[in-house]
């Protein structure tokens, strides 16, 4: 992984030329840095995550339950006739 990283500020570095190199290799420096301290979560683990909220909440889903058609305001309107 330090080999990874390494040869991405290298290529970054040689991007970069004159004085605004420095400023830009610290914010390189500060990104992967805050990168580096992200608390990471298995793919597996957010997937089963997912499908537990979601079977949590398919009570409330109305794409699941359906909506009502006296609730759902875009079923079709009644045509009223005066006589």
């Amino acid at each position: 992984m330090g080999q990874v990283q390494l040869l991405i500020c290298s290529l970054k570095v040689s991007y970069f030329s004159g004085s605004s190199s420095v400023a830009a290799m610290k914010k390189v420096v500060q990104q992967l840095r805050l990168e580096a301290g992200l608390n990471r979560v298995k793919v597996s683990q957010a997937a089963a995550d997912l499908k537990q909220f979601c079977l949590q909440n398919a009570q409330h889903d109305p794409l699941i339950t359906g909506v009502s058609s006296s609730t759902n305001p875009f079923r079709p309107q009644k045509v009223c006739s005066f006589l």
